[in-house]
């Protein structure tokens, strides 16, 4: 039998994108009358769709130290559920009002707004619930928890949503958007690589916990900086979403502020960093040096989106 740890990125990567599709599956709820539509939006902001790079993330980073897989299981779902909920609330009218979401009708459109508001603030709890009946120390759990609320609210996704909204149709600096892209992009995705490592060992998380920090930082960064590319240069085909959406809806990017070339540097720089972060972590003594090769080629995956 072939081990997981021989398979090339894109047999890993598809492995654990079917792993978390059937775990999804039997952990969304299913109901009856009007419970069971609000469990179908729910079921259909999370199933079918989407490269899934957060949960990837986590079990990429759950390698590092050590972690066991039902507890990156559970952890992948609940940074996976918080995802679906932004993007069900993103796409509202009341925000971006978009119409298509990984391929399909954004939910919206298919289960009208007050569902589709609903499935997203169902999503919110559910996520905490996974976490909550995660087998691991209640140190740990707390840390899980702690996390990803903080990623998912004010000081993540909430406040940089909030930054956007009032950036639209205005003139701002790179800083401002960095630090907009840093709470509404990076601060989910900094959660994964954190959350995926504090379900290992806790000696080793401290050994890592600030290199891991950089590659993060790295990535949050890099992921945006190529949505923004791609946001120019794919069709609504490859996206799965309205290509070209940012730049009819003149909101800032870091294509309109850099220019196409400098933003696909600035993706390089970031893939140097992230790099760089892990080298630190092959470094240290008490690591192993191929835990790092998921996280390595995850970088290289989402960096390499921009051409």
């Amino acid at each position: 039998m072939v081990s997981v740890s021989d398979l090339d990125f894109d047999q890993w990567a598809e492995a654990l994108r079917s792993r978390f599709e059937d775990n999804a599956q039997k952990a969304l709820p299913v109901g009856d009358g009007p419970l069971g539509t609000l469990c179908e939006a729910m079921r259909y902001a999370v199933l079918g769709g989407g490269k899934r790079v957060r949960a990837l993330l986590v079990y990429g980073a759950g390698l590092v130290t050590d972690a066991p897989i039902k507890a990156l299981d559970e952890t992948a779902l609940a940074v996976e559920y918080v995802h679906a909920y932004s993007l069900v609330h993103d796409d509202l009218p009341c925000m971006d009002n978009d119409t298509l979401r990984r391929g399909k009708p954004t939910a919206h459109v298919k289960f009208g707004e007050a569902q589709a508001m609903l499935a997203g603030d169902s999503l919110q709890p559910e996520a905490f619930e996974r976490l909550a009946q995660t087998e691991l120390s209640d140190a740990q759990i707390n840390a899980l928890t702690f996390c990803l609320a903080r990623a998912s609210g004010l000081r993540g996704m909430c406040g940089g949503q909030m930054i956007d909204l009032s950036s639209v149709g205005r003139k701002i600096d790179i800083d401002t958007l960095r630090r907009m892209h840093e709470l509404k992009t990076g601060a989910l995705i900094g959660a994964s690589v954190r959350m995926g490592a504090l379900c290992g060992n806790p000696r080793l998380y401290e050994l890592v916990q600030e290199a891991l920090e950089d590659f993060s930082a790295a990535m949050g960064l890099a992921f945006q900086v190529v949505d923004d590319i791609l946001d120019v240069t794919a069709d609504t085909a490859v996206l799965g979403k309205t290509a070209g959406k940012d730049l009819a809806a003149d909101k800032p990017t870091y294509v309109s502020l850099l220019g196409l070339e400098q933003a696909r540097a600035l993706a390089s720089q970031c893939e140097e960093r992230a790099l760089g972060a892990l080298e630190r972590i092959e470094n240290c003594s008490d690591i192993e040096k191929t835990t790092c090769r998921r996280l390595r080629e995850l970088a290289r995956y989402v960096i390499g989106r921009n051409h």
